[in-house]
């Protein structure tokens, strides 16, 4: 059966029954509809942390179909429950992007989903709509001003980096000319969009831990120079109070239940890609208040959204990881040993161990930061016990643990034994997180710690847009915020060709971008784009509704 097949014959709990089986009074929640709510930010206390422990699930390099780190991270929460432990996943909300595009939904698959996939999958609570209204609210308020006769704070339009955003891939919209008809509708000039899930108002609902903060980051927002140098922000608009306002129910965590029953905490989708690749740290401090277990996912490899995890999200916030959990997938070894992705079903020992030593290098990078390391073989009904055999003997050369996760057939039993290892490797581990870098280093020092020591490179090379850029940052003075770097998923280089574990590269640094509202800045390298395109074949081409209501081709 089809995902959502699969997801359609179970019979979901009305909310209130899991927020009662989570200890919350279902009198306090928010009900949208009788299968999802939203949780007051009252329910965070601190206070509970001691003892909890806090899981992250990433992954080596991927395919482009990805390797299922959403659907082991919620089997894995199925185990852990399965064997008495209070164990909650909380990960990011889908992007249309991805669900019309190639990749598909983000609920998980098979027997290892969180539900109702549907709608979580299609506008959910209004989290993403609200973000990118807030958004275009400054957008709006920015032109307004600089057309405006009265009010003008005198912005410079030429040096404004505010563009809109709108959650689909849609190529056509990366670079725009708007202001055109005449002077009643603006001041012509150059901008584009970014995906939602690259808005730096998504980064701010995510890194934010109150309401007042979020208003101070909207606040802190830089929009672009006056005509005599003085830079703007968003509170010089008055712009972040609307805003917020805009905000008031997204910036509440979503609770939802997976197929066996158990809670899940679903809160924020920024890519990993392009932006930092995490949940909300409101999300993830709501499920270290209401269970011991928090299993959380950073999106794409370990390069990517794990590193931005430790460096940004972790530091931030004070969270304290117990262990950390690495997808691997024959296929993807297979593709990083050259095999073509139409080709990823046929059994391939050669191709297998040519690719391997992208898995060795993120087992190297997860030791960089000091944390207990588990690998988890996210089996595939294609993979034969021979394939599954080398990566095992692979991972006991490496003194790494491993188990086979069968979720997507099994659910919460193919897990049992992962979470077995799970739950010991977080009980006995005394490693603490060392992040990789100082936030007070050079910016330079900064991106070229983690495109050495994470990426492998041999050297940056900074465009000159870039060396503006570093200097704009100096006399903006936001030289110790850290880095999110946007770089392609499909390999450790900047470049999406080198697949497996190259070497000797060299990580070409377009532009810098501030996002000092988020309180990061952003390296732009390689080819990569903050608004994808559809593919040839784009999965809204299999999507379809019947009179019934009932949706098809969502996967």
């Amino acid at each position: 059966m089809t995902d959502i097949e699969i997801a359609r014959q179970v019979e979901l709990k009305p909310i209130t029954e899991i927020a009662k089986k989570t200890g919350i009074d279902p009198d306090t929640i928010d009900l949208y509809g009788k299968y999802k709510a939203k949780l007051p930010l009252s329910l965070i206390d601190s206070s509970k942390f001691e003892g909890k422990h806090l899981i992250l699930v990433s992954a080596i390099s991927p395919t482009p179909a990805g390797e299922g780190k959403t659907t082991v991270s919620i089997g894995l929460t199925e185990g852990l429950n399965r064997i008495g432990k209070r164990a909650m996943v909380v990960l990011r909300e889908p992007s249309l992007g991805p669900v019309f595009g190639i990749k598909g939904g983000a609920t998980g698959g098979g027997y290892s989903q969180v539900l109702p996939m549907e709608d979580i999958n299609l506008h959910f609570t209004g989290d993403f709509n609200a973000i990118e209204k807030a958004h275009n609210l400054l957008a709006a308020m920015i032109d307004n001003n600089i057309q405006s006769k009265t009010s003008s704070l005198n912005l410079d339009p030429r040096t404004v980096s505010w563009k809109r955003v709108m959650d689909m891939n849609d190529r056509s919209l990366r670079h725009i000319i708007v202001g055109l008809g005449g002077t009643t509708s603006g001041i012509p000039r150059e901008t584009g969009f970014d995906i939602t899930a690259a808005s730096e108002i998504m980064a701010i609902l995510c890194l934010a831990e109150s309401f007042t903060d979020l208003k101070e980051r909207l606040g802190n927002i830089f929009v672009g120079y006056t005509y005599d140098k003085k830079p703007l922000y968003a509170r010089d608009l008055k712009a972040n109070g609307a805003m917020a306002a805009l905000l008031k129910e997204a910036i509440k965590p979503n609770l939802v239940q997976t197929i066996e029953g158990n809670p899940a905490i679903i809160h924020g989708g920024p890519f990993a890609n392009i932006a930092q690749g995490t949940n909300s740290i409101l999300a993830t401090k709501m499920g270290l208040s209401l269970s011991d277990y928090v299993v959380t996912e950073a999106g794409f490899g370990f390069d990517l959204g794990a590193e931005k995890f430790f460096d940004i999200k972790c530091v931030k916030a004070g969270l304290k990881p117990s262990a950390a959990v690495l997808v691997v997938t024959v296929r993807a070894l297979k593709y990083h040993g050259g095999m073509k992705v139409t080709d990823l079903k046929q059994p391939d020992i050669e191709a297998l161990k040519a690719g391997i030593g992208n898995l060795e290098k993120h087992i190297e990078n997860m030791k960089h930061f000091n944390i207990c390391p588990v690998i988890a073989l996210n089996r595939f009904i294609t993979d034969t016990d021979e394939e599954i055999q080398i990566i095992a003997d692979k991972c006991k050369e490496l003194g790494v643990p491993m188990e086979v996760a069968d979720v997507w057939a099994k659910g919460g039993e193919g897990a049992l034994n992962l979470a077995h290892l799970v739950s010991k490797v977080c009980e006995t581990c005394t490693s603490q997180l060392k992040p990789l870098y100082d936030w007070n280093w050079s910016v330079e020092q900064k991106i070229e710690t983690i495109a050495r020591e994470i990426y492998g490179a041999a050297a940056i090379d900074y465009m000159p847009q870039a060396k503006r850029d570093l200097k704009r940052i100096a006399e903006l003075g936001l030289e110790h915020l850290p880095i999110c770097m946007a770089k392609t998923q499909k390999s450790l280089s900047d470049n999406p060709k080198l697949l497996g574990r190259p070497k000797d590269f060299v990580v070409t640094v377009r532009q810098i971008e501030i996002a000092s509202g988020a309180g990061f800045v952003i390296p732009i390298t390689g080819d990569i784009m903050r608004m994808p395109g559809l593919p040839d074949h784009p999965a809204a081409e299999n999507i379809d509704i019947d009179d019934d209501g009932n949706i098809t081709g969502l996967f």
